[in-house]
């Protein structure tokens, strides 16, 4: 009796069974069988003759350093740690429409005109589809080659032969290998096709860039193996009505993944945006409830907008509804704004937005959203207005220090910002508020 050319793994236990079952028969987990290659030998094959494996001395390891390959777009080069490195995979992904084919086939055209060779593998659209998109990319896009194919092996076969310096597969969700009977995108599947083009990429040293796709939650479809499987993983984010992008690192075995690349939508593609901050200045409102948090996105600091709205609530509970910061932190900052500050916001809805479709995970935004809060709620603006903040709230009502406050204080003095409220002027958020609210202007009632 052949054996079988797939078998089914559990992805709990790690079991395999040759056929696909609703239930795990070893550890009992339902749904947690996917389908994979069979090993070409028995799970117990005897191990190859030989003298043993011997441990080296990291100091005795020879590291050779190859040069990477420059996209000639700095914010990108900068998040992937100085550019790509041949023979890795990069792992894209981001929202429908939000942009990632269009920066790889940027990144793609810019290493064309620099004379290497490039290849740009579409599952999703035709090779008319792809030409219409990089006409307004300009002429260097023009000379990527293309590869409208879905099969793996056929794109396995094109890279053995071309050989190019980077490629890029758009999207590995598309790809399907014919050794296993389950749909394309399937669990089995997208880490089929992952492994195989990660051994061609690293033997013949092209650098990969797989654009994935992203669950409705906003994270990576597919099996988490994915992202252990790929060397660097890349969130594009931003909103598609809006035209600023921001690229970051969520994984980099080559460089940081603490940078943060933002980038503008326009008409003939993306461009960088070398001075954030005095586009969101420069924008910012002088009306109650808005302040200026001055945040660090990686190594650079980075000046946005915080707006709050408080208006009284019809419904119970009343709404908490934010953009650009998480939700959870906003839910503790009210609680400590109403324990610590004497600021209740029990019966009113309160509305939170960071500006320009910028999203901030640091901790440090939490004065921000406390001072752009209470000064919706007093309907004062603070002064000066517009003012600059950062600093840590804690549930104790104090504000404690985040990291690298001069560089946050002179990224806002740059702009003309001189007043800084942080922890080093007002140890409590009491204090922080009055400071801030002391003697601003109080918003004329509407008629």
């Amino acid at each position: 009796m052949p054996k079988p050319t797939s078998v089914f793994a559990c992805s709990a236990c790690g079991a395999q069974t040759p056929k696909w079952h609703g239930q795990c028969p070893s550890c009992g987990e339902w749904n947690t069988l996917a389908e994979e290659r069979a090993p070409s030998g028995g799970a117990r094959a005897a191990r190859p003759s030989g003298p043993a494996a011997r441990p080296v001395p990291l100091r005795e390891v020879s590291a050779e350093r190859a040069p990477r390959l420059s996209t000639a777009i700095g914010e990108l080069d900068m998040v992937l740690g100085g550019g790509l490195v041949p023979g890795s995979l990069v792992l894209l992904g981001g929202s429908p429409g939000i942009g990632k084919s269009t920066l790889t086939n940027m990144a793609l055209g810019h290493l064309a005109a620099a004379g290497r060779s490039t290849l740009y593998v579409s599952g999703e659209e035709s090779a008319a589809q792809i030409r219409l998109r990089a006409e307004r990319l300009g002429p260097d896009a023009l000379e990527v080659p293309v590869l409208a194919e879905t099969d793996l092996d056929a794109v396995l076969a094109v890279l053995e032969a071309e050989r190019p310096d980077a490629c890029v597969i758009d999207s590995v969700q598309t790809l399907h290998s014919g050794a296993l009977e389950s749909a394309p995108g399937t669990v089995g599947q997208v880490r089929e096709v992952a492994t195989r083009i990660s051994a061609v990429a690293k033997r013949q040293g092209t650098a990969v860039l797989l654009v994935g796709h992203v669950t409705k939650e906003g994270a990576l479809a597919g099996p988490r193996v994915l992202e252990h499987l790929v060397d660097c993983v890349l969130q594009f984010e931003g909103e598609r009505e809006r035209t600023y992008r921001t690229l970051r690192a969520l994984k980099n075995r080559f460089g940081s993944t603490n940078e943060v690349g933002v980038f503008e939508m326009r008409e003939g593609g993306l461009v960088e945006v070398l001075d954030a901050s005095a586009r969101f200045v420069g924008e910012a409102t002088k009306a109650p409830g808005s302040v200026v948090l001055a945040a660090m996105e990686g190594s650079r600091p980075l000046l946005v907008e915080v707006q709050a709205l408080v208006s009284q609530s019809e419904l119970v509970p009343p709404r908490r509804v934010c953009n650009g910061i998480d939700r959870n932190r906003l839910a503790l900052v009210l609680a400590v704004l109403g324990r610590h500050a004497g600021i209740g916001l029990g019966t009113s809805d309160v509305f939170v937005n960071v500006v320009g479709g910028v999203r901030v995970d640091e901790p440090g935004a939490d004065l921000a959203v406390a001072l752009a809060v209470a000064s919706a709620a007093r309907g004062t603006a603070t002064d000066p207005s517009p003012l600059a903040c950062f600093g840590e709230v804690g549930l104790t009502g104090e504000l404690r220090t985040v990291a690298h406050p001069d560089r946050r204080a002179q990224e806002a003095a740059k702009f003309g910002l001189r007043t800084v409220v942080s922890p080093a002027e007002a140890p409590t958020l009491r204090q922080a508020i009055g400071r801030a609210l002391s003697s601003g202007q109080r918003a004329p009632r509407a008629a």
